[in-house]
């Protein structure tokens, strides 16, 4: 057992280790993968190792207990354990952990459970070393990622695997974790006190995320007792190594270093925000965000711009979206979106961050309120897709060039009208080429600006095609 008092000292091993779950009993959250009869559950009872448990591969945020359920079935199940880290570990590796489980089989009937954190790191060679043992059950894989395994994973180890999604975990599960760890002897052993405001902003600031939590929190006791310590005269700082007896004092009667919710703010600078750039969580948040802002939800929109630019996010990725937002979400709607949308980019480079914060929060409240259409971003797509399929014809000869040496005679530019001299600018003259002559391509919604649009519209089209 961890010495508790050693376990507040630099150097010991950290909380989130020492607090670690010995059985699936103690696991906080997951509750859909530990319900009687499920496949964790399964493997973990099974003592004999005798029954046909398959491979699994465990899936979710970091934090949510991954290596937690791999080491707890270790600890309940009657199998051999081996784990290894696809950071460190080769082929090479993979094949003698392979080699040594099928002797354990033959040899001794033992079958052996190989847990492989990270398996997203491992190449397709790698993953392919892997298959032989898992194929003919010489090994039962539980394999941890926090990438989506449709992409990080080969597909004929997906297809000889249970895939399980953890979920992330909620301010019940983690307050639970915490309240645990403040008593546990393995933990804090109660010697110090959290005051429920504290424990309410490490569960906020650990965005479910368990080891972020019990970090937060060893870093919170840390700050506490050593402010008590030099608070108290004549203190040499050093904790008692009695055990607490729950009264809210220290043995010699001193009370007991309270964690404050101004402790937590000094020991910890900030939410490390669930954010990773490379991976699935980065194209949700921008999933969201476009999804905001063509919402018209300003505040949600801001709330998913504060995460990208927390999380450090490039401004200028931001910035690009917010330009394509402008035009393909709002459009003629509101015909200034795009140049605040373009204005605030310029910014961004011009400033820099974090001050650029500020015009990207500009232009996403303008795009966020603003009027919205598709409509010209669907006509350009409607066009395309005729002339991808051909439909286009020859350009009608009044509109060809008539610059050049011979044009005139070919009959270039013959018949053109000339706009300007039309008392109303606008004259009746085919545009389109013959096969798409009638085509409408851009049809203006009635919000904001394009209402006055589709008004005018209607009736240059009217004129233009000769329908006046």
């Amino acid at each position: 057992m961890v010495d508790s008092a050693q376990g507040l000292r630099a150097g010991a091993t950290p909380l989130a280790v020492r607090m670690r779950p010995r059985s699936l009993d103690e696991v906080a959250g997951q509750r859909h993968l530990l319900t009687p009869g499920s496949p964790l559950v399964a493997l973990a009872a099974d003592r004999t190792g005798e029954s046909g448990a398959v491979s699994v591969i465990l899936w979710g945020p970091p934090g949510t207990g991954k290596t937690t359920l791999a080491q707890a079935i270790a600890r309940s199940s009657g199998r051999k354990f081996v784990e290894l880290s696809a950071v460190t570990a080769g082929v090479r590796d993979v094949r003698q952990v392979m080699e040594a489980a099928r002797a354990d089989r033959d040899l001794y009937g033992v079958s052996t459970v190989l847990f492989l954190d990270e398996i997203h790191r491992f190449t397709k060679a790698q993953q392919d070393a892997l298959l032989p043992g898992v194929e003919n059950g010489w090994v039962i894989l539980v394999a941890a990622t926090t990438e989506n395994p449709s992409f990080s994973v080969i597909s004929p180890l997906l297809s000889r695997s249970l895939l399980l999604t953890l979920e992330t975990l909620d301010d019940d599960d983690l307050a639970l974790l915490v309240d645990r760890a403040v008593v546990d002897p393995r933990g804090l052993g109660g010697r110090v006190e959290l005051a429920p405001e504290a424990r309410a902003a490490i569960v906020r600031l650990a965005s479910g995320d368990a080891r972020r939590a019990l970090t937060a929190l060893e870093a919170a006791s840390t700050s506490a007792i050593s402010e008590a310590s030099t608070d108290a005269s004549g203190d040499t700082g050093e904790v008692d190594d009695e055990g607490a007896d729950g009264s809210g004092v220290e043995a010699d009667g001193s009370p007991l270093p309270v964690i404050t919710p101004e402790v937590v703010a000094r020991a910890v600078d900030r939410a490390l925000l669930r954010y990773d750039r490379d991976g699935d969580e980065h194209y949700d948040v921008i999933s969201a965000f476009i999804k905001s802002v063509r919402g018209s939800d300003v505040d949600a929109a801001l709330h998913y711009l504060a995460r990208m630019i927390e999380a450090g996010e490039d401004p200028r990725f931001i910035a690009r979206r917010i330009i394509v937002l402008a035009s393909e979400d709002i459009g003629m709607a509101d015909p200034t979106a795009l140049g605040v949308a373009v204005a605030a980019a310029d910014a961004v480079q011009y400033i820099g961050m974090p001050e650029g914060r500020i015009p990207l929060a500009q232009a996403v409240v303008h795009l966020a309120t603003a009027p919205k259409s598709n409509a010209a971003y669907l006509g350009i797509d409607a066009a395309l897709a005729d002339v991808r399929a051909g439909r286009a014809g020859r350009v009608p000869k009044h509109l060809r060039d008539a610059h050049y040496p011979g044009a005139k005679r070919l009959g270039h530019g013959k018949g053109y009208a000339y706009p300007h001299d039309d008392p109303i600018g606008v004259v009746p003259q085919q545009y389109l080429p013959d096969p798409l002559r009638g085509a409408v391509y851009y049809s203006p919604t009635e919000h904001g600006n394009e209402r006055e649009v589709s008004s005018r519209l209607a009736k240059l089209r009217r004129i233009v095609r000769g329908e006046r």
